[in-house]
């Protein structure tokens, strides 16, 4: 697994788009992968926590009938938590300040999706 390319793409993301404080990629059953985080972000806590979101917004998309689950956002009152599926075997974590575009962010994180998808397939 080529983690260089890994740390270059969640980097390039937080460089990317104002707000983006830290990020992490882990698999989906919420072991850590790697993480472009602060010190006081823990990437196992955060990756389990992640898991179990996408996992439990995935049944929500597949029992209502709405497709295949892309992402979820949780808004709070100070930031944001993006947990976005890369397939069916990874995850990406993007935590972000008020000040997040999260529109710009929702634009931004599909190429990059795709792209560590491609690595991790490698």
């Amino acid at each position: 697994m080529d983690f260089e390319a890994l740390a270059g793409e969640l980097r390039n993301l937080r460089e990317t788009v104002a707000g983006v404080t830290d990020t992490v990629l882990a698999a989906v059953d919420g072991i850590p992968i790697i993480a472009d985080a602060a010190d006081d972000i823990d990437p196992a806590k955060i990756s389990a926590l992640a898991a179990a979101d996408l996992g439990i917004a995935r049944q929500a998309a597949e029992i209502t009938g709405k497709g295949t689950l892309n992402q979820t956002v949780v808004f709070a009152s100070e930031g944001y938590m993006a947990v976005y599926a890369i397939g069916r075997l990874a995850l990406m974590v993007v935590l972000g300040d008020k000040g997040l575009n999260v529109g710009r962010l929702l634009f931004e994180s599909r190429p990059v999706i795709e792209r560590i998808g491609s690595i991790l397939a490698a």
